[in-house]
């Protein structure tokens, strides 16, 4: 089959159309694109329509394959499964302009699916697929009666930017989306809106932006209509060239006029009594009865035609009630045009709630509540959008007592999604989700009655709601459903329709906002040529309107409280360095899981350094905080103090003793019992033990050296050493292990000489020659394990352990010096110089009360000796 191509430019974007290529089985198949973002649409019907059905059952689908965006599903199964809500937004997008355009009569099972091919992270593909299910019926020979056209707009530094891109939508104001029509006189009609904030709009309106209030949104509509225009003619194109002709179908009719005739005979003036009655309850059981009535005064007829009486009746009530508006200004409950019915509100309604309002006007009755969380409960997004997450989610609930019917309830529908998503539309913009703000929000609406805009009522309960959670919005948003009724050439604007004047009305117009800017909008027209200033006034009316129910509002809470709700979480952000990151998370998640553990906070920590603390209490935030504080910027070792330490490692040459948060020191082996030798580090100490330290030495690193404070004793069944003889100032050696440090540091011939070249090949380490293991094991050709390093003999632990007659360490008199001089009072590292200890470093006798500096590779070679 031969492919046909249409391409039009819509200000800079070009859009294109083909068909022929694709689903030839279907009634309507057509590509359609915008830069790189791809979409397949077809559309199909069933040949003969249900048996018994009473209704036009038309059906959206869009399909999002994860393949377009070039990512694998993230799910278990690696397929795509339930649409998502971004899917199911853009399928009520495209079903409210094709329906109300399908021949009145025609009741065959349609289905519109609209496959995403591709996306290219800038052009949005709901716009487009919206104008290829209008194509793909126009081609078809279904009985459409479009085409029809639809444009985005982006409020863009006070310019209306046709088409825009994801990254202009991010810089603009306002997001509108318009469908329209071209009408019998060629000119457009508008049938459908869908609007709202961007994420940055009050932030960009704060700088000086031109804000979308009432004049700015309807210059747009205007605008629109060139764009659309230009869309129906590219559609009426690709229709000129491959359009199918138009198929035979059953038509459904209501009744015929004989029915009609009749039914207006045998109701008389009842149905003039029954539309002034105010109360909806009262309205519909007086409704039933002469109806009843009527079809009893009918006489006997075939089920078919008693149908269609039934639906005469219907049409009859219709006619009387628009009527009454029209010609006496009169609606079903008594108000005037502009009246809006009783409202009252309350916050604080659930005790335990992070936040809560009731919000009621007339009948219709919603109860929001706000619960507050960590930003990791945001909502992850596997989709083929460019959106990841989200952080305000606010969720609708419509269950069927709410209307006092009988029902199932099986998750969301996709109204109750779409309502949803326009009230988290009109109130996220005032919501600051920076870093001031960084708590993930989920607000749900519960609608416990409907009688008319269920949806803007949760627009005001969630206001209520956020504040009363003392949730710091810029401003409060309100919300109002505005109607049309028109009769020969009059129109009448409605504020604040009832659910029977939807139904009976011409136009359903949501508009919601704060006192200077729309936050949100959506239009559904059932009529065509409905003049621009009609609409315009619509927008007028509805400020009026959603000026007074922000009055209401603020006399119920007028701003948002100071002090979050006692069962609220507390939530702070603490900045530290980088590098100090791991150190909070510690091995596998150690440290911070401990320190969860222990304060009862959880904590989450990002790439900038930046970490967020949240509590049930002020109290645990502030301990959570200090520790975090501790651990990054831990506090200094004074030297000389003492300090409660805990012991946290146990190594074979002493115990790392933690005396400060983020601060451990070392307590040598050597220092653990004055009296006795130490073998064993675990005789004395466990990981756990609380002991008294002080600080004895801290290196040039910042290392600390702990002394005891008081003793410790071995524990039971210990290996402990020989006692220690009391005299160390002198001569005294541990057990005869002759350990002079004062000449030259010789361990039994391994010449450790670094006076004059510290080279460690000087410890003649040859494996080959001088270290025989079977023979002369000499370091220095005097250490024989066979011969000269007896341990009965030379090494007698009992006698002396001299290992080149000079390491005392029963000495340990201050000449601690390894081949030169190891001047602990100038520290010289000359490096063949002198590197005495001597003088005032005096470990048996003195120690100067200056900053005592420790050698960790003394002290670990002095442990495994």
């Amino acid at each position: 089959m031969a492919e046909t191509t249409v391409r039009g430019l819509i200000g800079e974007k070009e859009v294109v159309i083909s068909s022929g290529t694709m689903a030839g089985l279907a009634n309507g198949a057509v590509r359609i694109s915008m830069g790189e973002t791809e979409a397949l649409v077809t559309a199909s019907n069933n040949a003969k329509p249900r048996e018994g059905a009473n209704f036009f059952p038309l059906t959206i689908d869009v399909e999002e394959r994860m393949y377009a965006a070039g990512k694998i599903p993230g799910s278990f199964f690696r397929r795509e499964g339930r649409a998502t809500e971004r899917a199911i937004l853009t399928a009520r997008l495209i079903d409210r302009p094709l329906r109300p355009n399908f021949t009145t009569g025609y009741l065959n099972d349609t289905h519109v699916v609209a496959t995403i091919l591709a996306v290219d992270g800038e052009n949005p593909y709901d716009v487009i697929s919206l104008n290829g299910a209008s194509a793909a019926l126009s081609i078809s020979d279904l009985p459409f009666e479009g085409p029809i056209g639809a444009v985005r707009l982006a409020l863009l530094d006070g310019d209306w930017v046709p088409m825009p891109t994801f990254q202009e939508l991010e810089d603009s104001v306002f997001d509108l989306v318009v469908a329209g029509m071209r009408n019998e006189d060629g000119d457009v009609d508008i049938v459908m809106v869908e609007a709202g904030s961007t994420e940055k709009a009050m932030e960009l309106i704060g700088e000086g932006a031109p804000a979308s209030d009432e004049d700015s949104v309807a210059r747009g509509l205007e605008e629109a209509k060139a764009y659309i225009g230009q869309l129906v003619d590219l559609q009426n194109d690709l229709k000129g060239q491959v359009g199918k002709p138009l198929s035979e179908y059953p038509v459904n009719i209501d009744y015929t006029d004989d029915v009609y005739e009749k039914v207006a005979g045998l109701t008389g003036d009842s149905i003039g009594e029954i539309i002034v009655i105010a109360d909806k309850t009262e309205r519909g059981k007086a409704e039933s009865a002469a109806k009843d009535a009527m079809l009893e005064a009918y006489g006997e007829a075939e089920a078919n035609e008693l149908s269609m009486a039934s639906k005469a009746f219907r049409a009859l009530m219709k006619k009387a009630m628009r009527a009454r508006v029209v010609n006496e200004g009169i609606r079903l409950d008594g108000r005037s045009a502009t009246d809006i019915r009783e409202i009252t509100a309350e916050v604080g309604v659930i005790a335990r709630a992070h936040g809560s309002a009731l919000f009621k006007r007339g009948e219709t009755q919603v109860l929001n509540v706000t619960t507050m969380g960590m930003p990791r409960m945001e909502q992850m997004l596997d989709t083929i959008s460019n959106e990841e997450s989200k952080r305000y989610m606010h969720h609708y609930n419509f269950p069927p007592f709410s209307t006092g019917e009988a029902g199932f309830m099986r998750g969301p529908k996709r109204r109750e999604i779409g309502h949803g998503a326009l009230a988290e539309k009109a109130v996220r913009v005032v919501v600051p989700l920076g870093d001031d703000f960084n708590y993930a929000l989920r607000l749900v609406s519960e609608v416990l009655a409907s009688n008319g805009s269920s949806s803007m009522a949760s627009v005001c309960a969630s206001t209520l709601s956020l504040m009363d959670a003392a949730v710091p919005i810029i401003a409060p948003v309100a919300g109002i459903a505005m109607g049309v009724i028109a009769q020969d050439g009059e129109y009448v604007t409605l504020t604040d329709i009832l659910g029977a004047e939807d139904a009976l009305g011409d136009m359903d117009f949501k508009v919601a906002g704060t006192a200077d800017v729309i936050t949100a909008m959506q239009l559904d027209m059932k009529i065509q040529g409905l003049p621009s200033e009609v609409l315009t006034g619509a927008l007028s009316q509805a400020r009026d309107a959603r000026l007074k129910i922000l009055e209401v509002m603020a006399d119920t809470i007028a701003e948002p409280r100071t002090e979050l709700n006692k069962y609220a979480p507390r939530l702070e952000a603490v900045q530290i360095p980088k590098d100090k990151i791991g150190e909070i998370i510690g091995p596998k998640g150690k440290v911070i899981r401990e320190l969860e553990e222990e304060t009862g906070a959880t904590l989450e920590i990002q790439e900038d350094g930046t970490v967020l603390i949240g509590s049930e209490s002020g109290e645990q935030l502030e301990h959570a905080k200090t520790r975090v504080l501790e651990i990054a910027f831990p506090p200094e070792a004074e030297l000389g103090k003492e300090y409660e330490g805990t012991v946290v490692g146990i190594t074979k040459f002493g115990a790392f003793i933690n005396i400060l948060p983020g601060r451990d020191g070392l307590l040598h082996i050597s220092k653990m019992d004055a009296n006795r030798r130490v073998n064993r580090v675990e005789d004395y100490l466990d990981d756990g033990d609380e002991i008294k330290v002080v600080v004895g030495e801290i290196d040039r690193n910042g290392k600390v050296s702990l002394d005891l404070v008081g003793e410790i004793e071995p524990k039971e069944g210990a290996n402990v050493g020989a006692p220690r003889e009391d005299d160390r100032g002198g001569g005294g050696d541990r057990g005869g292990r002759d350990r002079d440090r004062g000449e030259s540091r010789d361990r039994g011939g391994r010449d450790r000489d670094r006076g004059e070249s510290r080279d460690r090949g000087g410890r003649d380490r040859d494996r080959g020659g001088s270290r025989d293991r079977g023979g002369n094991r000499d370091r220095d050709g005097s250490r024989d394990r066979d011969g000269n390093r007896d341990r009965d003999g030379s090494r007698d632990r009992d006698g002396n352990r001299d290992r080149d007659g000079s390491r005392d360490r029963g000495g340990r008199d201050g000449n601690r010096d390894r081949g030169g001089n190891r001047d602990g009072g100038g520290r010289g590292r000359n490096g063949g110089g002198n590197r005495d200890r001597g003088g005032s470093r005096d470990r048996g006798g003195n120690q100067d009360s200056g900053r005592k500096m420790v050698s960790f590779e003394d002290a670990f070679e002095d442990g495994i000796e």
